[in-house]
């Protein structure tokens, strides 16, 4: 397809980044890519991917896709001494999947502007597994010329739906509020859960029935493995959570709109750290997933976990 010309530069394979990458290039992208750690981009070499040494390298291509930790480490790729920007040549378009405070975005946009060049805000919904089920969903907003010629790449790794919301840092705004939501629902869920499972209720099976009803979702059902089995694999850390609901607080206090809701969730979830320090490796620990907060809560609620060893299904089967 036409598309499939462009030459996509992508910087970042983390958890999500390399599974986008890799739909971008199954589906017949020309893709150069950057990792600080080579080793975990050298796989998609495979699939065509061009491994490149130098984010420089990366200032010839036609879009630059980048998701990374936080707001500094955009800086840092763009503008670094030794990042894309540091030649003279200029990509027209970065887009930017990463979820970074309004001011941070607003601030790179102007820099970006500067050189010429467009940028598109594309948070997504999802982890790696919802990625490779094709149900990841983006946000986007910046200058819409722009965007629709990005457009087509978004779709390939958000198949599920990519919603233009309009110009500058909105975008930001609605993952920011996704994943406010996100940390208060893992929470309630959790809340609840503990509630029955103390009762005398299975995980598995309380899990079973909120997920086949009216209030069940993508999200209770991919995380009920977790809860059920105490499975801590990662794919969202405790302290990615806890910024992103200091972001949307921030947020609130600055549009004064009240979120005390979100307050209380924050402060459940600092428990989470101090927990933690009661587990043999505390630093390890907390790179495990959130979820981990259910042991936290059960700790709280005066209870000992064990795994129910059952196989909960995700949602995301095909």
């Amino acid at each position: 397809m036409a598309q499939n010309t462009q030459k996509v530069g992508w910087i970042g394979m983390g958890r999500m980044g390399y599974p986008m990458a890799e739909r971008l290039l199954k589906a017949g992208y020309d893709v150069s890519i950057w990792n600080r750690t080579r080793s975990k981009a050298e796989p998609l070499a495979k699939l065509g991917g061009k491994i490149v040494d130098r984010l420089a390298d990366l200032s010839g291509v036609d879009v630059v896709f980048s998701i990374v930790a936080e707001g500094k480490d955009v800086e840092q790729v763009y503008f670094g001494k030794e990042g894309v920007l540091s030649t003279n040549k200029t990509p027209p378009v970065f887009v930017d999947c990463s979820t970074i405070a309004v001011e941070e975005s607003a601030n790179i946009r102007k820099r970006l502007k500067e050189r010429g060049a467009d940028y598109i805000c594309s948070p997504v919904s999802g982890n790696a597994k919802v990625i490779k089920a094709g149900k990841l969903s983006a946000v986007c907003s910046g200058p819409e010329a722009a965007f629709r010629k990005a457009e087509p790449m978004i779709k390939v790794f958000a198949p599920r739906g990519v919603s233009y919301v309009g110009e500058g840092e909105l975008a930001r705004v609605c993952k920011i509020a996704h994943n406010v939501m996100l940390g208060v629902v893992i929470e309630n869920l959790i809340e609840i859960t503990l509630m029955v499972n103390k009762m005398g209720v299975p995980r598995h099976a309380f899990l079973s029935f909120l997920n086949n009803g009216v209030m069940g979702s993508m999200f209770t059902a991919y995380k009920s493995p977790a809860l059920v089995n105490l499975d801590w694999t990662t794919t969202f850390t405790p302290e990615l959570l806890r910024k992103d609901l200091d972001l949307g607080l921030e947020l609130g206090r600055e549009l004064d709109v009240p979120m005390p809701v979100t307050a209380a969730a924050r402060e459940v979830l600092q428990t989470h750290f101090g927990a933690a320090t009661l587990q043999k490796n505390p630093a390890e620990y907390l790179q495990k997933d959130f979820a981990a907060l259910l042991e936290t809560m059960a700790l709280a609620a005066g209870m000992k976990l064990t795994s129910e060893n059952k196989n909960v299904p995700t949602g995301l089967e095909n």
